[in-house]
């Protein structure tokens, strides 16, 4: 794949899921704001159990499909139809699965509802995934784009509108499952001018689809145990408040994370292509992309700790949110090995070496659960700090050992470079800027600039200069 395809690609997946992320930020902030961390607590639980089980019922296809149709295109109208029938079977296992959970656990009966209310959007949004994969395979993310985008942002000024008139977290569940069936419907009238649908369903095709996707589909469960594993042990050994005072460090995080994930997945037809290429090229890309995220990383983590108490105060606007402070201070140190987790991931994926994602998935879940229920029930937030990194950690060692052993070695001193130059020249700038009594929003805005003009001088430096970047991205490829 060309640079200037890869970067559209990547900039159209990020423009998606920094609206998203935007949008998500919005509304956890305006709910802690106007309803409090209890129903805030509330909302993000059932958000967990509704992001849990849509990803294990769904994530796992859509990651096969978008491998398989990379190197299988003409087979797109048979994939749509009937890769579409079994996600609907898969979705609607899924939901069923996800009322009985939480019917049989000890949560009141105003959250259970709220659960029930925004499982719905496991069918509409697992079903998207599929079109989605169609849309990555040909590398046509800007698609993607189009379909959501508009609608995060429709769907974010009708929930504050409703939290305006006094309405609860449930009629937000709702219009939660609403606006993905309408991001589904936009996206089949969208695929349906590429592909034409073969409306047949092969049983024999799709039993073939599951067996193919069952490997997927139990690494990605495992996974998304994993990441809300935290939010889950706090609900079960604590209360809906701590879900509310521990969820706004993963919604500080959340754009981050979000940023990793979209690169990726714009890089994952890259890294599957790249298999056929030989191993330097496939090293080539994975270290630019790690370089690309720490670059992001580590300068985040210096302003969590410069202005992570002031960030929360400016951002919820409610002191029982402050005391996270320091739990939150912690926290960020995940960051450091995210990059090379999830890139890895993808990697192992492009070269058929899923197996080790099971493993690695599979400790860090032991690891994470074991270390949780000790910390979290003795430290309550603070421990589930603690488990974080120790998970961060164990799937990093995995994935690191995967990769030398059976792929290639990094070269560190091509990756590390630039994303320390960054983060201390963020260091020398927050130094100088507490000399003064200056006012938050001014040393958010003047830090802003400092980050962009760093990372502009070095990225013009790797590339070349300016007239180089230039004729990168806008002759032919």
């Amino acid at each position: 794949m060309g640079q200037r395809k890869l970067l559209t690609n990547s900039l159209s997946l990020l423009v998606n899921r920094l609206v998203q992320s935007i949008t998500s930020f919005v509304l956890v902030a305006s709910i802690a704001r106007t309803l409090g961390p209890y129903d805030l607590g509330r909302y993000l639980l059932a958000f967990s159990y509704y992001y849990i089980f849509m990803v294990i019922g769904s994530q796992g296809l859509k990651t096969l499909f978008t491998r398989e149709l990379s190197r299988n295109p003409q087979e797109m109208p048979a994939y749509l139809v009937s890769g579409t029938f079994l996600q609907i079977l898969l979705s609607i296992i899924a939901y069923l699965v996800q009322v009985v959970v939480v019917f049989v656990l000890p949560y009141s009966s105003d959250t259970s509802t709220t659960c029930y209310i925004m499982g719905l959007t496991i069918i509409p949004f697992s079903l998207s995934n599929i079109t989605e994969a169609i849309f990555q395979a040909q590398e046509r993310m800007n698609l993607i784009s189009i379909s959501t985008v508009p609608v995060y942002i429709l769907r974010l000024l009708v929930m504050l509108w409703f939290l305006h008139l006094n309405y609860g977290i449930n009629y937000l569940a709702g219009i939660l499952a609403i606006s993905e069936t309408l991001v589904l419907v936009i996206e089949w009238i969208l695929i349906t001018k590429m592909v034409t649908p073969k409306w047949e369903i092969k049983q024999d095709f799709v039993w073939h689809l599951f067996k193919s996707a069952w490997t997927f589909m139990l690494i990605d469960a495992v996974g998304i145990l994993s990441s809300r594993m935290a939010i889950l042990i706090i609900s079960l050994l604590g209360s809906e408040l701590m879900v509310g005072l521990y969820g706004v460090i993963g919604q500080l995080m959340l754009p981050f994370s979000l940023v990793t994930d979209s690169v990726g997945m714009a890089a994952f037809p890259a890294m599957t292509k790249a298999v056929a290429l030989g191993k330097e090229k496939s090293r080539s890309i994975t270290e630019n992309i790690i370089e690309m995220l720490l670059c992001i990383a580590l300068p985040i983590i210096v302003v969590i700790f410069f202005l992570g108490n002031d960030l929360i105060t400016f951002v919820y606007k409610n002191p029982h949110f402050s005391q996270v402070n320091l739990v939150l201070k912690v926290s960020c140190l995940s960051l450091i090995t995210y990059p090379f987790v999830r890139t890895f991931v993808y990697l192992l994926l492009a070269n058929g070496f899923e197996k080790f994602n099971l493993i690695e998935v599979i400790a860090t879940n032991v690891v994470g659960l074991s270390s949780g229920v000790i910390l979290i029930s003795q430290y309550k937030l603070m421990g589930a700090a603690f488990m974080q990194l120790a998970m961060g950690f164990t799937g990093f060692s995995l994935l690191t050992y995967a990769v030398y052993s059976q792929l290639f070695s990094l070269r560190l001193w091509r990756i590390i470079p630039r994303p320390l130059l960054i983060s201390i020249g963020m260091i020398l700038v927050f130094l100088i800027l507490q000399e003064f009594q200056l006012d938050f929003i001014l040393i958010l805005l003047i830090s802003t600039c400092s980050y962009a003009f760093f990372a502009a001088c070095l990225a013009m430096h790797k590339f070349g200069g300016v007239r180089s970047i230039w004729l990168k991205l806008f002759s032919k490829t």
